[in-house]
């Protein structure tokens, strides 16, 4: 299994996208800065997409996506998510008002997009991957992804999350586990009411995992915090010293190999 950052951050800017993973090249985990990471022809090898929820640093590209799709290829993208996440992303970016509407574009018969409801903890095959969505902590509904390959690579991305992921840790046993900081440690307080976490506030969360697990896989960190990242940089290599475990920040374009 081989996994790709395409956005690893919190706002876009210059040599910063938003939050999008790709597996395999196939499938995609959230697609905030997606179109802008990839080329067309690599965009065309995508078949499938899991949303973790529905906030637009997390949707905004599956509109180019489908655009590309819909026009240049005649393709089709399975969506897949909660579905409260599929009816806001339906209503919200979706609704042909602003864009075509590819949930009936170039036809009712075929659209561009075909959007499917998924429910936590319920295992499914989904582009030749086992996908268990579990739910996590997070200002909206949201659920984080277990996804693992035919020969037992396993991976789980919570998404945007706060303190009390833990409770999904019983659930899932991944080689890598791609978590969010989205701030330093001063602003520990608002992040945890904001649904998102800090260095120090991860650390809890990882201590609670191995406790669980007996163990702690390899630690990516996205959807970094742009102003403050040399500071979540220093700060998660202390958590990495302190746990005595693999835990780095992620960046646009990185690749890890299960």
């Amino acid at each position: 299994m081989e996994i790709q950052i395409l956005g690893a951050h919190q706002l876009e800017l210059k040599g910063a996208r938003l939050t999008s993973l790709l597996i395999d090249g196939t499938l995609v985990v959230d697609a905030g800065g997606l179109t802008s990471a990839l080329s067309l022809p690599e965009q065309k090898k995508i078949k499938t997409v899991l949303l973790t929820h529905h906030h637009f640093d997390h949707t905004r590209d599956l509109v180019t996506l489908a655009a590309n799709a819909g026009y240049y290829w005649q393709g089709q993208l399975k969506v897949y998510a909660l579905r409260y996440t599929l009816d806001i992303v339906t209503n919200c970016l979706l609704d042909g008002k602003m864009y075509a509407n590819f949930l009936e574009y170039p036809s009712k018969e075929k659209p561009t997009l075909i959007l499917e409801a998924i429910e936590p903890y319920s295992r499914k095959t989904i582009a030749g991957y086992d996908v268990l969505a579990v739910p996590v902590k997070h200002s909206v509904p949201a659920v984080g992804y277990q996804i693992t390959s035919s020969d037992d690579k396993s991976l789980f991305y919570t998404g945007d999350t706060t303190v009390g992921i833990s409770d999904c840790w019983q659930h899932i046993s991944p080689q890598l586990l791609i978590a969010e900081v989205a701030g330093p440690n001063k602003y520990g307080d608002w992040l945890k009411k904001a649904g998102h976490l800090c260095a120090e506030l991860l650390k809890e969360e990882l201590t609670q995992f191995r406790q669980l697990k007996g163990y702690l896989p390899r630690v990516i960190v996205i959807h970094i915090g742009n102003p403050f990242e040399q500071e979540i940089k220093e700060e998660v290599a202390q958590v990495a010293q302190e746990l005595e475990a693999d835990i780095s920040l992620g960046y646009e374009d990185m690749k890890i190999t299960l």
